[in-house]
Parts: C-alpha cells; structure tokens; sequence
C-alpha cells in the first residue's frame, strides 16, 4: 500500500511476529490444558474404581464359588463360562456357536484319561467349549470318532456305549455325577450316578440336564444344557469311547480333567451374576467396569466404551445456538476448523470387547495390592482408552481386581471446543485488528499520496512554482513532513522568483553605468588620438555595443511577460499567419532552403498573430543556427483532432541527453563554449516556450534520426488549441 523504511518495516515485522505467536500459544495452552483434564481423568477413574472396589471387599462368598481360590489356573483343565448373546438352540448342529468357535479348546492325546492299549493310537478327540446365559449353562462337544457306538435299546447298562460324563461339586458341597448317552441321534439321555465313585449303579434319570445328539461326518456332535443351580465351583467332562459292538470294552476315555474324585475335578468360572448386579447399580454406565480374579478371569462386566456417558462427554455438549452468529459457525467456521481437527470416531475397534481374561500392567499392580493405570491405543488407533485397577482385599489377600475404562472421547471434545472458541476470538480479533490496520493504513497512505500530489502539482515540468503546499495541523510524523514539504516549496518559490527577476533587475541597474560609459567613448572618440590609442576606444566600444546588447536580450523576456499580462486576444488564421512569416524567411534568408508543409484549411486561433510571429522567430533562429550547411529546414502546420500541430526540424547535432525539457528554461543554452559573434543568454526557447503557454499550447522538443543516411537532427513541436467560430 505504501513503502516504510527498513528500520520501520523491520519492526512491523517483528511484531507481526510476536501477534503471530499469541495464538500459537493459545493452541499451546489448550493442549497443556489437555494433559491436565487428562490427569483428572485417570484420577477419577482410580476413584471409581476404588469406590467399586471398597464395595467388594471382605466378601469371600462372592468368590469362592467362582474358583478364585485357585493358586494357578491351568488351561484346558479350568473352564471358562463365556457370557452368550443369547440361548443356543439345542439342535446338534453346532451353528449358533459359530461367533464363538475362536474360543473353544481342541482336547486329545495331552487329555488322555484312559487307554486300553497304549501302543495303539488314539482315534478319538473333541472340541468343547462352555458358556452361560439366564441361569443355564451351556456346552457343546464336537467329537471325532470313526466307530460310534450308540446304547443297546434294551440294555439298562448305560456306560457300555459311547457317552458323556459329567463330574461337579455342586453348590451343597455333593459330589455329584452324571451320564449323557443316547440309543439313536436325537434328544439326549441324562442319568445321574450314585455318590460313591465306585458305584456305576443305580442311576437315576436326570431330565433337568437336556440335549441333542446328532451324527455327523467325523463323528458326533453333542449340544446340551445344565441348569447353573447345579453346578458349583468345580467341573469336569470325559468323552468315554467304545469302537467295539460286540464286547463294548472301553477304549478310551479323553476329558478335561479325571471325574472320578472330586479332588481331581477341574474348575468352572461362571461370570457373577452379583456381582454384575453390584457394577452395574454403582456404575450407571459412565464406564466400562471389570471385575477379575487373581487369574485375570473376567467375573463380571458392566457398560460399553463406545457409548461413552461419563462427565467428560455430557460436559462437552452444546446446547443449540439458532443465532445469526451460531448458524455461521456452524455452517462456516465448523468445517473448516475440522480440516484440521478430527472428532472422535464412535465406531472403533474395541479388542477387549469380548475377552474373558485381562492382562495388563494395571491389572498386575492392582494384583500386588497398589491402584494402576495405563493408556492405550484401540487398534485402527481412532480412539484412546483410559483403564484404571484397584485391588479387592479378602483377609490381606488380593483375591481380585476393579477395572474401570473409558475413552478420551469426551475430553478430545472438550479440547475441540476449547479450540473452537480459541480459534473464533482469534478470527475475531484478526479481522478486527486487520480492519483497524487497513483503515489506519488507508488514512496513511491517503494522506501521503495527497502530500505527493501537491508535491507534484506544486512545481510544473519546467521546475517553475505553481502552487503552494498547505501545511499539516495534525501533530504527527506525516503531519512535520508535510509542514517541512511547504516550508521548502515555499522558500523555492522566493529564490525562483529572484532568479526570474535577476535578469530585468540586472538590466536595469547596468544601463546607467552602461550609458556614462557610451558617452564617455563618445566623447574620447571626438579628441583626436594616436592610431594605439585610438584602438583600445574603438576596442572599448565595441565591448559597450555587446554588453548593451546582452541588456537588451535579457529585458526582451521581463518586457514580453508584462506585455502578455495585457495582451488582448483576437481569433485569426494561424495557416496564414505561418504562410507570412515563412514568405519573410524565404526573402531574409536566400541562401537557406525551406521545405514547407502548411495545410489550407482554416485554423482559427485564439490568441495574438504578433506573438505567433516573435515564436516563428525565435524557431527558425535557433534551427538556422544549428543546421548544418545546405540542409533544408521543415516547417509542418496540420491539424490533428482539435489541435493545430507546428513544428519546425533541422539536420544537426542531436540534443544531449535529459536536455530536451531544460533547453527552455530561462539562461539555459547547449552551445559550445567558444567564441561568439553574438551574445547568447539561452532566452530564445524560453520566450517561445512563453508565447506558447499564453495561447495555451505546449512545446516540445526531440532528437530525429535516419539510421539508413545516418541524419540526426532536432525538431520542436508545438500543439495550439483550435477555436470554435459561430457559421
């Protein structure tokens, strides 16, 4: 807009860099403010989860009958009741289990009870899983076996067959066991077999424990269900196999764990439906809590990180704004602040969603009886995961652990709207500050560029004062400069006017000693004097001719400004004018050739045809003068729009360079300095440029050259208004 110094502008720019910093700080606020909310939250989270635990404490019934008294957890052996969706539809076909099939465990030669010839080998296997829902517990076991040998339709033995045996310590504290066997596929068979482990008999059928039996390409598949009021903490399955029809002698006998002691048993975690009941009435969803054992098995679970309820979240949400100024953030500012934002996903990968043991470097401090935390980073990275622990204290022992998680969903929204509003005071303060900059800039710059047109208006092309600069009154820096610019101008304008004036006042002050001089040669002239004598008078008067002369060209321009002042202007043929006066020149000057080229068309002018003369006069003195020998001079006179166009051009030196303005100013003169019949003051040009200002025209002047007959030469051109005449 308008050029500062290099010091000034080395200043803006230092604090347009320091203004450029203040909201670089504001986002490193918000972020440090970020870390803190973060903070907060794992401490909250801790708190929670302390709460939760505090309400666990000193209550060995919740986890005695979910074997958490186990001092190790052996895979295979120690069973895990997943929490199912929903009921399995017991049809053999094994389909509902297929969301769970990454779950089950393969059991073979390494579960191998029993075999009746070790050096065969083991034709039979199974996969089996476990899980739990609304009070039943179910399981499923695909077994592989090339002889399925089913129950004798009439036979009461009901282990001379293939079947399933189940062992558990139920919740009284009996031992008890049971007898899956079927004659055909179909609805299965349960029995339950006598207390004593080396009794096969008497049984009794069992019609609470129901399934399905089906037949299937490796084998046979099994589906069935148990209520959980008969199971306890403890459980074991046995596959028992018979390959032979005929003597149906066990073969072998492959399963979880050995069935026929109650010591032998393995064990069974049936998530806590109590202590879900606890979670969930202290929770009320603003997390996801776990509760574990000492093993990391998972004994309850309530809430769901991706709908994510906490205070973090609830206090970012903004009530909605129908203003003229919200509908513009919204549909504006918004999209555009999130190209660099991002809003927390709500739909990510959760890989803890459905586990049933938890690990962790919160889960094992919390496990040696100190509160944990950790972050971690879902695996499409999209969300961050606050998990907290504290430890359930049974007797001074930790027998289990509180997890609490939650994302950072709510505070990465608050952090977006802490920017949002950042970003919007930055804006606003931008765009005021850059209204306030543009309309000071503004001022500046119109205040200059009006110094600057006066500065220009005030002094004309030929460096003469036209007009004066007004001063500034306001008192600043633009104001001083404009005061000094009309301070300058001013005392300009006096010595110009001094040195305009110089030339009448030395001419009137140098005629008297000028004259007394003549009359003194005049009368020393009349003596009679030797021939040396009369020489230097002859000498000396020669010299009072020429500095006469000099006076008399130096009044021509003062006489021809005041004659000027009082001309009266008439309208007449400049074409004729022109005619006439080169008709002189002709007859003045024999030996000089003129090519004219003077239109006939009527030319009205305004102004005086003397003046136009003394003009043509000075024009083809000063182009006889520096024409080279017996080379014409042109005279042009054409009209050109409203204008009449005269110029005159002659052949010889060319003008030297940045002269073509100055040559008509007053005492102004690009001869050599040599020697002169005449005296030259420069006046010439000068007066024509003064003729030529009064009728309101301009003068110029040019170098031409020929470069193919290599001419150089000077021509003037001067452009006069032409006059409207009434018909």
């Amino acid at each position: 807009m308008f050029n500062l110094p290099i010091g000034l502008r080395t200043k803006v720019a230092v604090l347009s860099l320091f203004l450029l910093c203040l909201p670089w700080l504001g986002y490193q606020y918000v972020w440090e403010m970020e870390k803190y909310l973060r903070h907060g939250q794992e401490k909250t989270l801790e708190g929670t989860t302390q709460a939760l635990a505090t309400a666990l404490h000193e209550r060995p019934k919740l986890f005695d009958s979910q074997a958490s008294f186990l001092t190790q957890v052996e895979k295979g052996r120690d069973l895990y009741a997943y929490p199912l969706s929903g009921p399995i539809q017991l049809d053999g076909k094994l389909n509902d289990w297929s969301s769970y099939r990454h779950r089950t465990l393969n059991y073979g030669v390494d579960n191998q009870i029993y075999k009746s010839d070790e050096s065969k080998p083991l034709q039979m296997s199974f996969t089996h899983m476990v899980g739990k829902y609304a009070g039943y517990l179910y399981a499923f076991f695909e077994v592989t076996d090339p002889n399925v040998i089913y129950r004798g339709k009439n036979s009461l033995s009901i282990d001379r067959n293939d079947h399933i045996a189940i062992a558990t310590l139920a919740p009284d504290g009996q031992f008890r066991r049971y007898i899956v066997a079927t004659t055909q596929d179909g609805w299965i068979s349960a029995f339950e077999l006598p207390e004593d482990p080396g009794l096969s008999k008497p049984v009794t059928p069992e019609v609470k424990i129901q399934g399905k039996w089906t037949r299937s390409k490796q084998g046979y598949n099994v589906e069935l269900r148990i209520p959980l009021n008969m199971v306890g903490s403890k459980l074991g399955f046995a596959v028992y196999d018979v390959n032979d029809s005929k003597t149906r002698a066990l073969d072998a006998v492959v399963g979880t764990s050995a069935i026929d002691d109650v010591s032998k048993l393995g064990t069974v975690l049936v998530p806590s439906p109590e202590i879900e009941s606890i979670i969930k009435g202290m929770s009320h969803n603003s997390s996801r809590i776990w509760v574990v054992d000492k093993h990391g098995r998972v004994l309850a679970k309530s809430g769901d990180i991706r709908s994510d309820n906490s205070v973090w979240s609830r206090s970012s949400i903004d009530k909605e704004d129908n203003s003229g100024w919200g509908k513009f953030k919204q549909e504006y500012l918004r999209p555009l602040y999130y190209k660099i934002l991002t809003i927390p996903a709500k739909d990510f990968i959760d890989s803890l969603q459905d586990s049933t043991v938890l690990q962790g470097s919160h889960i094992t401090k919390a496990l040696n009886g100190q509160q944990g935390s950790t972050w971690r980073l879902t695996p499409d990275s999209k969300a961050v995961v606050l998990a907290a622990a504290s430890p359930i204290w049974i007797d001074d022992k930790v027998m289990g652990v509180v997890i609490a998680e939650e994302t950072t969903h709510g505070i990465r929204t608050l952090r977006n709207k802490a920017l949002e509003k950042l970003f919007n005071v930055i804006l606003t303060i931008m765009s005021m500050g850059t209204l306030a900059l543009f309309f000071f800039a503004s001022n500046i710059s119109s205040r200059i560029r009006k110094l600057r047109d006066e500065a220009e208006q005030a002094i004309d092309s030929q460096g003469r004062i036209k007009n004066e600069i007004q001063g500034s009154k306001v008192r600043d820096e633009i104001g001083d400069l404009s005061r000094s610019f009309a301070s300058i101008v001013s005392r300009l304008s006096q010595y110009t006017h001094y040195l305009e004036n110089m030339s009448s006042r030395l001419s009137h002050e140098l005629r008297t000693p000028v004259a007394v001089v003549r009359s003194s040669l005049e009368h020393l002239g009349l003596q009679e004097l030797n021939p040396d004598s009369r020489k230097y008078v002859d000498r000396a008067q020669e010299g009072v001719n020429r500095l006469n002369m000099i006076l008399n060209n130096m009044s021509e321009a003062t006489r021809l400004e005041e004659s000027l002042s009082h001309a009266e202007q008439t309208v007449f043929p400049l074409e004729k004018v022109i005619s006439g006066c080169m008709q002189g020149y002709q007859m003045t000057y024999p030996e000089q050739t003129f090519t004219l080229d003077i239109t006939q068309e009527n030319i009205p002018v305004k102004g005086v045809p003397e003046y136009i003369a003394q003009l043509m006069d000075k024009l083809i003195a000063n182009a006889l003068e520096f024409s080279h020998n017996n080379t014409p001079i042109e005279v042009s006179l054409n009209l050109k729009g409203k204008s009449a166009e005269l110029s005159v051009c002659n052949q010889g030196p060319a003008l030297p360079e940045n002269m073509a303005e100055q040559i008509f100013e007053s005492m102004v003169s690009v001869r050599a300095q040599k020697a002169q019949d005449k005296p030259h003051l420069g006046l010439g040009l000068y007066i024509a440029r003064l003729i030529c200002q009064f009728h309101h025209g301009k003068i110029i002047a040019r170098n031409t050259q020929d470069k193919q007959a290599e001419i150089n030469g000077v021509k003037i051109t001067i452009s006069l208004p032409i006059t409207k005449t009434s018909a």
